[in-house]
């Protein structure tokens, strides 16, 4: 059985919470990552700041990335998989949620051990199954049907 921790990366470098967006991006870039984990004290994962993540919730919002932390951005309980879980369940979760990133923790610290990548999937998954991988995961959402609601006017 191939678990998460025969497919990760070791060593994923994260950013700390008290950093900025600032550095988190040039972590990014001189790394070549799209992604860094946000790690309080002793690797305890507190989430995930994305490359996308800084344009949109910080630039694009008119908010300066050099004042902005990492943390700021750590909102709720981010999605994880522990090591020893089956690879397969790793695939289910990551395509249910439709993440192409996926922190692998070890139980109960909650530290951070790993992190698998669809390029670290891609390496591991026969093409059959990768190809039902990357269409789940990069599939588009469903267009929305744009009804009109009609609301009752005050007489």
């Amino acid at each position: 059985m191939t678990s998460a921790g025969d497919i990760m990366h070791q060593g994923a470098e994260c950013v700390r919470e008290h950093e900025t967006l600032a550095t988190a991006a040039r972590i990014m870039k001189e790394r070549g990552v799209g992604a860094l984990p946000i790690c309080g004290e002793r690797q305890k994962l507190l989430g995930i700041v994305t490359d996308r993540d800084i344009v949109l919730k910080c630039v694009a919002e008119g908010l300066d990335p050099a004042a902005v932390t990492a943390g700021e951005l750590a909102q709720g309980r981010p999605l994880t998989v522990e090591a020893d879980e089956d690879a397969e369940q790793v695939l289910r979760v990551m395509e249910q949620y439709r993440v192409r990133r996926l922190p692998v923790i070890n139980h109960p610290e909650h530290e951070l051990v790993g992190m698998i990548s669809e390029a670290d999937i891609a390496r591991s998954l026969p093409q059959a199954r990768l190809a039902e991988f990357v269409a789940a995961v990069c599939a588009e959402e469903p267009a929305r049907s744009k009804e009109v609601l009609e609301t009752p006017q005050s007489a």
